[in-house]
């Protein structure tokens, strides 16, 4: 999840989230099938499951009226411009409790396994957080990058409903043109809020006009039935998981639905479905605030440090930076003004990567007037298509993750969000107004997720963590009746793929072998975020690409 943007283009952006998608279902030999604007006009209800009829699915081979669905077979080809990869596509009810109301698309990637035999355990299945980032994206950015794991597993990624390759939310290019406009900056005012709550609601008008018909059916209950749909295809009697960030939240999701279809579970910057979404926005600012005060205290000690040397004074200079910036923005190289809003979201971004050496060269530079490496960072997230709307259109679905405040609730909570986030406090308090407008009703409510009847779920949390703070994991470790919590005491958003070889030490003889770590496992190493060589802006992004994710969503 992302703090919002502020310069020109921001809530657009806000909307967008940070991983880029390819251009829609390029990667894949089969063409995607999308819902025209044509039938926006027709509502159909949520798919929401009632009390009880999760257990009862869980318990039948194919769940009612879906026999069609779970006797496809896939046909997987060779994905074009990544060898490593097969890609297909399958169908999936546009309405689970309503299978004749027509289909949708689901796309998915496979790296198949490389071992053979007894070493072999099934399919894995990838999601690195968002919602709206392409989970296809992020396992083809490194296909490589799990050897361990694909000795044993089919590495599977598939792009939940309304997200990158599968039928996509496409809202249309008149969505960022509600935004680019809006004027909003990281001065908080009145207007500021009132201003960014009309370009919601343009945004969110948009998207009734142009993709209303499967605005209901995008939400994490329906991504979670499609997972089990998945699972099924794959020809595996149980859902073997790693998810990052967003994806915990699916996982969970899966996990009350489907509880004894719970295979081998990793659930790495956990979200906790028992806070409402303006709580969750309120514990992510101060996430963001813990994050910078652990980078200011360890750039305060250097000589080189560019924001002075204590954490009170980086504060002061990081926002004296950005209200410079809002009176006199720059513009250099790109087509892109940078702003406060603009320095706040990149030194986001770097907090949650985490690369302390780039962000200090970052605001070196900017502090001098110098906007290289912060425009290579911004301006590689550009969004490749403007309409799409995914993140709104699934967290609006869930009272844990879209917030519905008028703007002035988020006015007389403002003070509140500065308080405990001196820094990034007014940047989370301008998302209380994203669902407001939205067309469809939340279809799932917040409330801890137990998962009676799971096989044990391991969650990994990190103490340091920006976008899923550590207590998030805590907590979700606590409610799951079979949650193991997993700590890295470190930095940035993720463990799993941080460098901490005591981590990987404890995920993987989970994954492979079944094996969960001690009761009460604490890691302490880790890489050395602080003296690392400064990477290239596009190498920072990609490591936070596939930490999964980022200040963007979490």
């Amino acid at each position: 999840m992302n703090p919002v943007r502020h310069s020109g283009r921001i809530p657009a952006r806000a909307l967008r989230g940070t991983v880029a998608v390819l251009s829609t279902c390029g990667l894949l030999l089969t063409a995607c099938t999308t819902i025209g604007p044509e039938q926006a006009s027709a509502r159909l209800s949520p798919a929401q499951a009632p009390q009880g009829a999760a257990d009862a699915a869980s318990t039948s081979p194919v769940p009612p009226g879906l026999q069609r669905y779970y006797g496809q077979e896939l046909h997987w080809k060779t994905c074009p411009g990544v060898p490593a990869l097969q890609c297909t596509t399958v169908k999936a009810p546009l309405d689970y409790a309503h299978p004749d109301a027509g289909d949708i698309t689901l796309a998915a990637v496979r790296k198949k396994a490389t071992g053979t035999g007894a070493t072999r355990i099934g399919s894995l299945l990838f999601n690195f957080g968002g919602p709206g980032s392409s989970p296809i994206e992020g396992l083809a950015a490194d296909p490589d990058a799990y050897p361990s794991l694909n000795a044993a597993y089919d590495l599977v990624a598939l792009d939940p409903r309304g997200v990158g390759h599968s039928t996509p939310v496409d809202c249309g290019s008149d969505t960022s043109t509600a935004t680019t406009d809006s004027g909003v900056t990281t001065t908080s005012t009145d207007q500021d809020i009132e201003e960014l709550a009309v370009a919601y609601a343009e945004i969110a008008a948009a998207c009734a006009r142009h993709a209303g018909r499967l605005l209901p059916h995008v939400g994490t209950l329906d991504a979670a039935r499609d997972m089990d749909l998945m699972r099924a295809l794959l020809g595996d009697e149980q859902l073997h998981y790693i998810g990052w960030s967003y994806g915990t939240y699916l996982g969970a999701s899966y996990a009350e639905l489907f509880p004894s279809r719970v295979g081998r579970m990793v659930l790495d910057g956990a979200v906790d479905p028992s806070l409402d979404a303006a709580s969750s926005y309120l514990n992510q600012a101060r996430g963001y605030q813990v994050a910078w005060e652990a980078f200011a205290a360890d750039c305060a000690a250097r000589d080189d440090c560019p924001v002075g040397h204590s954490v009170q004074e980086a504060g002061r200079t990081l926002d004296s930076l950005v209200a410079r910036l809002n009176r006199t923005p720059l513009q250099q190289g790109k087509d892109i003004t940078v702003d406060g809003g603009t320095v706040l979201y990149t030194t986001s971004v770097l907090l949650s990567a985490p690369n302390w050496p780039t962000l200090r060269q970052m605001l070196r530079e900017v502090l001098a007037g110098d906007t290289t490496t912060l425009q290579k960072i911004y301006g590689s997230e550009l969004p490749d298509n403007p309409g799409d709307q995914s993140l709104a259109a699934v967290n609006c679905l869930s009272s844990a993750r879209g917030p519905r405040y008028t703007p002035e609730q988020a006015k007389a909570h403002l003070a509140e969000f500065v308080q405990v986030a001196p820094q990034f406090g007014e940047s989370w308090s301008y998302g209380l107004t994203l669902c407001t407008s939205w067309p469809t009703p939340a279809n799932q409510t917040v409330h801890p997720i137990t998962a009676p009847g799971a096989a044990p779920i391991l969650v990994v949390g990190t103490t340091r963590d920006p976008a899923t703070p550590y207590t998030a994991a805590q907590a979700l470790a606590r409610q799951l009746q079979s949650g193991r919590l997993l700590t890295w005491d470190g930095d940035g958003h993720g463990a799993y793929i941080q460098g901490s070889t005591c981590i990987q030490n404890a995920v993987d003889p989970y994954l492979l072998d079944g094996r969960l770590p001690k009761i009460g496992t604490i890691c302490t190493d880790a890489p050395d975020n602080a003296n690392a060589p400064v990477g290239t802006a596009p190498e920072a992004l990609h490591t936070l690409r596939n930490a999964p994710m980022t200040t963007h969503r979490r």
